[in-house]
């Protein structure tokens, strides 16, 4: 299968991130979300869960720890330039491919009218099984199923129509952690605000002074595999077409 490297593309004026936990973004996406706000796409992000079972070792409550997961997630977003986030709410590792988790992506969807969707890819990988966590699983069938067919059919979930919510299309979206990837974005020049962004998720990564070199071997790792050159860093995505 042939990869294609990405380019800054001028239909794509906005795009949503839905991820199933804070920090999923940043540690899959962050150096392709910041090249695309540096390109001056829109981006906005969708988080399913707010990390209320984060693997933290503190003894806060889960709404104690969903507040401070949300909080994180907002600063890291700060960092690649976007300010857009929704937060659904779902059970952190309960997460399951519903009508009602359709239904709710659906509806984000049509209010930011993306013509791009970044998502977790639904299909396990074993080569990185820490990418392939239920939650994730779940969060990109049900987002896939969100895109094709309910985002843009006028009848599914007709209450969203009666609510004002108009069907809406979306062109193209990218899975990440994916076993067949397809496009590679070279990340080199926005790793550092990946790590800003990972680095502002203190409960979860703020005792690892071993951060930035696992995330740089594995972006070196991705770079090597697809022949971009000495010392370059990317992240990679299988690109499927749906409008």
């Amino acid at each position: 299968m042939s990869v294609t490297h990405y380019k800054k593309d001028p239909k794509i004026k906005r795009a949503l991130v839905v991820m199933a936990h804070p920090d999923d973004v940043d540690f899959g996406s962050a150096g392709t979300v910041a090249r695309l706000t540096r390109d001056g796409v829109e981006v906005a992000y969708c988080l399913v869960t707010s990390g209320d079972a984060g693997g933290d070792s503190s003894r806060s409550t889960p709404e104690e720890r969903a507040v401070t997961r949300e909080a994180e997630q907002r600063a890291a977003a700060e960092e690649l330039g976007v300010s857009d986030l929704t937060f659904l709410r779902f059970g952190d590792g309960r997460v399951e491919v519903t009508l009602e988790l359709r239904k709710a992506i659906a509806q984000v969807i049509r209010e930011k009218r993306p013509d791009l969707v970044i998502c977790q890819s639904p299909e396990r990988n074993y080569e990185r099984i820490f990418a392939s966590h239920p939650d994730h699983l779940a969060a990109g069938e049900a987002t896939l199923r969100a895109v094709y067919p309910d985002a843009r059919n006028p009848h599914a979930f007709p209450e969203l129509l009666t609510e004002g919510h108009q069907p809406h299309a979306v062109k193209t979206v990218w899975l990440a952690s994916s076993n067949d990837p397809t496009m590679i974005v070279d990340v080199t020049k926005t790793f550092n605000r990946k790590i800003a962004a990972l680095r502002r998720h203190v409960s979860q990564v703020g005792d690892r002074d071993d951060l930035e070199a696992t995330v740089r071997q594995w972006s070196r790792a991705t770079a090597k595999r697809f022949k971009l050159g000495k010392k370059r860093l990317a992240e990679s995505y299988r690109v499927i077409t749906t409008a």
